[in-house]
């Protein structure tokens, strides 16, 4: 059984090369991050198991792909990237991967916020053109921060909020409880909390659930933090709400479109920190992503050999 790493960056391909082990199934690393979808044919071949990272594999593309019978996506959010459903009644079967990134993730949120409530990204671009701009700081100890979703990210990222002295209330769309963490429902977050943070997968369901109505009824001047998916919040609505200032500031690592296009309007705006959609990218996250895949794969391979 062949897999093939259609989209490896040079980070990614270095850390599957090192933790391929010999009695694994044959992979091959095609090192194009850039790769087009009308491409994946030809790379994969009849190949088994595509793994991807980034690259957007439509339904009608897989159907081209002769061998394949299994995509290994990198992370939770394949539904921006392909169809599962449509996948398998063509008999291909998605995997994903979960918690590999929960620290990672939780600690780049966490950052985003006190850049977000300090102002930090703000005064180093007026500063690096010469402008010495002061501004004032949100004190983040003993605010409340409210998670919207609550797995493995937002348990790490109520950890590191704790830690902060910061009261910590969530939602979760079904019932949960973790200790120091109170739960309520997402109207009385959202009205609640100086700050809200995105943890919940993209799907049907959550696809802009922050949604303008909802925007209207946060807190005035809070700050939004999303290390989600962009589409998890009306991007629109946003913009508007940090041009009047009802959203203090939004702290974001994930977009609508990725890469960010150019002039994007939320490059045009003092109250907003970017960053680009990195949040899971250390070394340990790393390391734990690809061997999480490459354990698919042994499995996948062991199971073709069972039948």
């Amino acid at each position: 059984m062949k897999a093939v790493f259609v989209d490896a960056n040079p980070t990614l391909s270095a850390v599957a090369e090192r933790l391929h082990r010999a009695d694994d199934p044959q992979l091959v690393i095609n090192r194009q991050p850039d790769i087009t979808s009308e491409q994946l044919p030809a790379v994969l071949g009849n190949a088994e198991i595509a793994i991807i990272d980034h690259t957007h594999l439509p339904t009608d593309i897989a159907r081209q792909c002769a061998g394949l019978k299994h995509v290994v996506f990198l992370g939770t959010g394949a539904r921006s990237y392909m169809n599962p459903e449509e996948l398998a009644e063509a008999g291909i079967e998605v995997h994903i991967i979960k918690g590999y990134g929960d620290t990672a993730v939780a600690e780049c949120a966490f950052a985003l916020m006190w850049a977000a409530a300090k102002g930090f990204a703000r005064m180093d671009r007026a500063m690096r053109v010469g402008n010495w701009l002061r501004s004032d700081a949100v004190q983040l100890t003993g605010k409340t921060l409210g998670l919207v979703g609550f797995g493995g990210i937002a348990a790490e990222m109520a950890r590191l909020a704790a830690g902060a002295g910061m009261q910590v209330i969530a939602w979760n769309r079904s019932p949960k409880t973790h200790p120091g963490v109170r739960f309520v429902e997402l109207d009385e977050l959202l009205a609640a909390s100086d700050v809200v943070s995105m943890h919940l997968l993209l799907t049907d369901e959550t696809r802009g659930i922050i949604s303008r109505e909802r925007i209207a009824r946060m807190r005035d001047g809070a700050i939004l933090v999303n290390t989600a998916r962009g589409a998890l919040v009306d991007e629109d609505a946003m913009i508007q709400a940090l041009e009047s200032g009802k959203l203090g500031h939004a702290a974001l690592d994930v977009f609508v479109t990725e890469p960010m296009p150019a002039g994007h309007p939320l490059t045009r705006l003092d109250n907003v920190t970017l960053s680009a959609h990195s949040a899971f990218r250390t070394p340990e996250a790393s390391d734990n992503l690809i061997q999480a895949a490459l354990n698919h794969c042994r499995r996948i391979s062991g199971q073709g050999q069972q039948q």
